[in-house]
């Protein structure tokens, strides 16, 4: 070939084939005829051999063109694919996301914001992957995943972290006595059995000092990684727990009733993502959808 195909000439190429002339194809590429004859033209000489024979006023393709076609119909066939895809990416309808969670997330409120998203964006595919706060950092600087939801979090150099307080409120079963109180304090519950984070969290070591300060004993009855745990387990009459509301709310009407617990305890969420990874302009929609769901329980000392 003397020189590079273009698909304009392709498109020419089809344009005449189906419709037998070069005015019918010019109209239906939107250009003039002689632009039409220059891109067959053109297409011949890189071709090095004829494409249309006249038959009683038609342009005919030649047998070489017939046995071309397929080929050009299928490069047709994925411009036009690429076309439409790079359309959604642009209007963020399109790509995939990797999203590394805590585990509560994956079946509490981070479902109902997925759906939520995904509902007008059928091109967007997504990776949710729940694990321990040590493994998402290392994903986060290994830059496996896009975005991670975690608690925790004390920094890396590798990592950038948005840092979000949510209210925690004390969690009963439905019908306890305390469901009378509007706000649970350490003295409220000094006589019930507590399920609490695990000890090493730093969670629990705030907790822990709000009984304290209180000169109130914290009743240790069971240790849970997860508030989600905390509350299946409420719900079960096992005892009460102090929890993020973002999960309690999920309980709602399942058993549990929550109310507000004072001191101030919030639980702070890091929204983190590697610094190196230039996140993609589907994850960056995400990421401000996930934290404007997060308003309405954004904690207020």
């Amino acid at each position: 070939m003397s020189q590079t195909l273009r698909i304009r000439q392709l498109e020419a190429l089809m344009a005449v084939t189906v419709n037998g002339s070069v005015t019918a194809a010019a109209s239906d590429l939107g250009v003039s005829q002689p632009a039409v004859s220059r891109l067959l033209s053109d297409l011949e000489k890189s071709l090095g051999f004829q494409l249309f024979d006249r038959r009683e006023g038609r342009l005919v393709p030649t047998q070489e063109v017939r046995y071309l076609q397929p080929s050009v119909e299928r490069v047709l066939e994925l411009m036009r694919q690429i076309s439409d895809v790079s359309q959604d990416i642009t209007q963020r309808k399109a790509g995939h996301i990797r999203v590394a969670c805590l585990p509560g997330f994956a079946t509490s409120h981070l479902p109902d914001v997925v759906a939520g998203f995904l509902s007008d964006r059928p091109g967007v595919t997504m990776t949710i992957e729940p694990d321990r706060p040590e493994r998402i950092l290392e994903w986060m600087i290994g830059e496996q995943y896009d975005f991670g939801i975690t608690d925790g979090f004390n920094g890396h150099p590798a990592v950038e972290s948005t840092h979000i307080d949510i209210r925690t409120v004390c969690v009963i079963p439905a019908g306890h006595a305390l469901e009378d109180l509007s706000t649970v304090t350490p003295a409220d519950i000094a006589d019930q059995k507590i399920i609490h984070t695990r000890r090493d969290s730093d969670f629990f070591a705030r907790l822990s000092r709000a009984f304290q300060n209180s000169n109130v004993e914290l009743n240790s009855h069971i240790e849970v990684r997860q508030f989600t745990a905390a509350c299946e387990l409420v719900v079960k009459g096992v005892g009460v727990s102090v929890v993020s509301e973002l999960d309690a709310v999920q309980y709602q009407n399942r058993g549990l009733s929550y109310r507000s617990f004072r001191p101030f305890l919030p639980h702070t969420l890091s929204l983190v993502r590697p610094v190196l990874k230039q996140p993609s302009l589907v994850t960056l929609e995400f990421i401000e959808q996930f934290s404007d769901s997060l308003g309405p329980f954004i904690a207020d000392p």
